[in-house]
């Protein structure tokens, strides 16, 4: 029992430290949790690990967490994988937790709030710039199809307050039709000649 409780605290501690000191998100953490499990402690195969971080990277969610529950699942087993996922979850939220009490304390600040202003500013920017760039990108190929539909997801998103999601979907149903239309043209041909 010892033993486990031994393993139990070299995963937390392990986990809790790299989430901590590590910025980047989980393509960075995957290498550090190689060197320390694989390298290190020789836990797991290097194989193994890049296995778990295929899945980790595929599975829906932030790619450190799904990493760090594979890995103490295959290590541990579930008591395993719900150290590991604390170890790696608790960093971010005390981090998060102490920055939210100083944004209490500073949100009535003139600077704070010039600071905040500075930065919604800065991210309309990059949100303008990428719709700007991509809508370009859409007229160059002067295809009408692809230009109505980005025509009529904005007058819908805009003008209409359409829910994003029926857009995202509708354009979807749009693109694939058009897709199936250009493939069977493209038999039709093929077998013209």
């Amino acid at each position: 029992m010892e033993n486990k409780k031994h393993i139990y605290r070299k995963l937390f501690a392990c986990t809790f430290y790299l989430s901590a000191f590590t910025f980047g998100g989980g393509f960075v953490i995957v290498p550090l949790m190689k060197k320390k499990f694989v390298d290190d402690l020789k836990w797991i195969e290097e194989n193994e690990m890049l296995n778990l971080a295929a899945i980790a990277q595929s599975s829906p969610g932030a790619v450190a967490v799904n990493a760090a529950i594979l890995l103490g699942h295959r290590i541990a087993g579930i008591s395993g994988a719900l150290v590991t996922i604390s170890g790696t979850v608790l960093p971010p939220l005390i981090t998060l937790s102490v920055i939210s009490l100083f944004y209490a304390a500073f949100r009535d600040n003139i600077v704070v709030n010039a600071i905040l202003k500075g930065m919604q500013a800065g991210f309309a920017a990059v949100i303008a710039d990428v719709v700007l760039n991509l809508g370009s990108n859409v007229l160059k190929e002067k295809d009408m199809v692809s230009a109505i539909i980005m025509a009529g997801a904005f007058i819908a998103t805009f003008f209409l307050k359409i829910n994003v999601i029926y857009i995202i979907l509708a354009c979807g149903c749009i693109g694939a039709a058009k897709i199936l239309i250009q493939m069977k043209k493209a038999q039709k041909d093929g077998e013209a000649q």
